[in-house]
Formats: C-alpha cells, structure tokens, sequence
C-alpha cells in the first residue's frame, strides 16, 4: 500500500512536469512568432548628396562616378536587389551651398525622404577655399585661419546634417572623408597634409553626432594612390625634396593642374590632376561599401 501511494505521487509530479513543459513551450512558441522578420529589400533607394565627388567629375566613363559603381556592387552582392540612385552631386559647391540647394530643390526633398541609404561628399570646397588663399603662407598664419574656418564648417556641416535628419530620420548616413590631391608631388609639405587631416577629423566628429551616421576614411587610400607602402611614400620625400625643397610654389602648382600627360597618382583624373578617374572612384565604392556591409540595416525591411 506505502508504495502504491508513492507511485501515485510521482506519477502526479510527472504530469505536472509536462504540463508545465507544454505551457511554457506553447508560450515561447508564440512570443517567437510574434517576432518581427526581416527579410532582404528587393528595391533600394540610395540618394547621394554633395559635391564633385558626388557628381563623379574626373570619371572617363562618364557613370556617375562612386555613385554608379555602389549602385552595381548592391546589386551584384544581393543579386534580388533593385538600387535606384538619385545624385545631388554639384561641382565646387561648399557645405552651406549644398544646404541651401536641400532647402530650394523640393525634388531633393522627396528622394531623401524614401531614401534607404544617404552617401555624401563634402567639406573639400570648404577647405580649398580657405587653402588657395593660404597656401603660400607661414605655417602660424595657416593654423591660424584653418582653425577659425573649422568653426564656421562645423557649424555649417550640423547645419546640412540637421536638415537631412529633417527629411529622414532613419536612413543610414555614410559621409566621405577628403583627400590630398597633390600628395604625390608634395608629400612632406606639412600645412596641406596636416590641414586636411585637421579638416576630416573636423568632419568625422560632427557625423559621429548623429544616429545612423558614420564617417568613410579615404584620405590615405586616395592621397597615396598605388604608393601602399613606407618606403614607396620615403621614395616620393626624397624626389620631392629635390625638385621643390620642401615648398609649395604658385607655378609649380599651376604646373601640375595642367599637365594632362603624366600623372603620379593613378587614381587621380588626368583631365585635372585633382579629382578620381574611373579606378579611383573604384577604390572609393569598395572603401564604402564596405562600410555599408558593417552597417547593413538598410538591407532589410521589416514584416
């Protein structure tokens, strides 16, 4: 009889073992269906603003530079994706000019709003300006006005910022670093590499700001060229040491714009000896979309 009766108590905590395993299975199973899905965005809406790097300047294909090449390697990793582009890209334009086309283009407006992905180029005009009247000063003078000129970009690139979050709070924001064009023909004059590592520095905490934004570092990749390594850059010191002693002179640069038939970097344009050629804007897709990749949320749609 005693063990009739123990038999009957494990039999009851055996069923209440079940039972309890079966609610809480159903529940799971329920809150797991409930979960969102997401699933791959057959069409992608990319949006590119800013200036002649946007626009593609220098590109001997004529496909819109960085902005075509990103739209072909979306499509060829994620072979059911559609990218449709929209380029807001204008030659020499500077950050409150950029601004101000966003606030008059109601075209603009409306892309940026369906936007899946916002790329952007700027601050090079910005700085240009305040270079081409600098160059050829003392190194104090030129501290001296970058500084003051970083607080009126900063202000201005919050500005531009600000108003594409106006338009669209949600859509990733990648925003491309500047350049020094004429690193190879002038890598140890300290005041341009060291303005425009200033300048970019300038440019990546005010994105790092603002949520979904992130900075896309081509300066070296494009300042450098096919110069990868320490001892091809040391080679480039010494020639440049011969030929200008360390100094940037108005003739020597003008020389160098000119000069359609040799080129030191080869992903420089030949057309200006300033802004990317085809491979260069190459190089500039594959640093961004690799950017794109770590930061993927515009891959997906929700259901």
């Amino acid at each position: 009889m005693k063990r009739k009766w123990w038999l009957g108590l494990l039999l009851l905590c055996l069923l209440a073992v079940l039972g309890s395993g079966w609610y809480f299975y159903n529940h799971l199973a329920g809150q797991r269906l409930a979960e969102p899905v997401y699933v791959q965005k057959k069409n992608v809406h990319l949006v590119a603003v800013g200036d002649s790097l946007t626009f593609g300047q220098g590109d001997e294909t004529k496909n819109g530079g960085y902005v075509g090449i990103i739209k072909q390697k979306i499509e060829h990793r994620y072979r059911q994706t559609t990218v449709e582009t929209a380029n807001y890209g204008v030659s020499g334009d500077r950050s409150d000019q950029i601004l101000a086309r966003l606030n008059a283009q109601k075209t603009m407006r409306q892309d940026l709003r369906q936007a899946d992905i916002i790329t952007m180029t700027v601050g090079g005009n910005d700085l240009l300006q305040n270079l081409e009247k600098n160059v050829l000063n003392s190194p104090q003078t030129i501290d001296k006005d970058i500084a003051a000129a970083q607080q009126t970009y900063t202000a201005s690139l919050n500005k531009l910022l600000q108003a594409v979050r106006k338009e669209n709070p949600q859509a990733p924001i990648f925003v491309l670093s500047i350049y020094n064009p004429v690193y190879t023909y002038f890598p140890d004059v300290d005041t341009i590499n060291d303005s425009i590592a200033k300048w970019n520095t300038t440019t990546a905490a005010v994105t790092r700001g603002y949520k979904r934004a992130y900075f896309v570092d081509i300066n070296h990749l494009m300042s450098w060229g096919q110069y990868k390594t320490a001892a091809q850059r040391q080679q480039l010191v010494r020639k440049e040491e011969q030929a200008n002693r360390g100094k940037v002179t108005q003739a020597r640069l003008l020389n160098i714009m000119k000069n359609k038939d040799h080129n030191l970097n080869q992903y420089i344009s030949t057309e200006d000896n300033f802004h990317p050629n085809h491979r260069g804007y190459e190089q500039m897709a594959d640093r961004l979309f690799q950017a794109m990749q770590r930061h993927d949320s515009w891959e997906y749609v929700k259901r």
